[in-house]
């Protein structure tokens, strides 16, 4: 017999959403996924204005700046479902929402996060930055400084939510928070240790290309447009 056919993994261009804008196309999504039985799986590629999430382990004690300060410089908190505890997502940050079926990859939630810190450590390596995992730190670090966070939920054995990597963030939004709740963590991007940021586009394209490698998927560049009907 023929080996089979990978499965297929659909990722737009990169999108610009609001958080729950993002959550409410992630649902859909994973729905399609588990009604697919994990044939066919998504990938989004975001960046999201200036946003504060507290994780189902956060706590609102973690981010430190008042509501008014808040206001006065437009960002917005919003609770999630995710794992993990309180981030900050803004513009020049990748946000990557890998919508897949765990079957293949048997079932195993931990697998799947060190899977994916090793394909963000690939990525963050392949622009010649020294990144690494750091266990039971989930997250992608260089030397004690973290450049990608990781919070991911799964429902009938597929993931959604995902991971965040500093391309070239304002890295003055993490002092509103604790991050992840690690007191006195510093956070880092591509753009800071590199002295210049590579393009946004590429990094978001790379990534899709790297993911469909490591995940063992067959990629489809498919329009936003199909993703409206998943």
């Amino acid at each position: 017999m023929p080996p089979a056919a990978p499965p297929e993994l659909l990722c737009p261009e990169l999108l610009s959403l609001d958080y729950r804008e993002a959550m409410l196309l992630q649902e859909r999504l994973r729905d399609a996924c588990i009604a697919s039985r994990g044939r066919t799986n998504y990938l989004l590629l975001v960046e999201h204005p200036a946003t504060i999430t507290v994780g189902r382990r956060g706590t609102y004690s973690d981010v430190l700046a008042s509501d008014a300060r808040l206001a006065e410089l437009g960002v917005t908190v919003a609770e999630t479902n995710r794992g993990g505890e309180v981030t900050f997502h803004g513009p020049g940050q990748l946000v990557v929402y890998p919508i897949v079926h765990l079957r293949a990859r048997g079932r195993d939630l931990h697998r799947f996060l060190r899977d994916l810190e090793g394909w963000l450590v690939r990525l963050c390596r392949s622009y010649g930055v020294p990144a690494h995992a750091d266990s039971p730190h989930t997250g992608v670090w260089v030397e004690n400084r973290k450049i990608a966070s990781i919070g991911i939920a799964v429902r009938r054995w597929v993931s959604y939510h995902g991971v965040a990597l500093n391309v070239s963030t304002d890295l003055t939004g993490f002092d509103l928070i604790v991050p992840c709740g690690l007191r006195q963590v510093e956070i880092t991007s591509l753009e800071r240790e590199l002295g210049s940021a590579p393009p946004m586009g590429e990094v978001a394209e790379r990534a899709a290309e790297y993911f469909a490698e490591d995940f063992e998927m067959s990629l489809e560049r498919a329009p936003v447009e199909r993703f409206a009907t998943a």
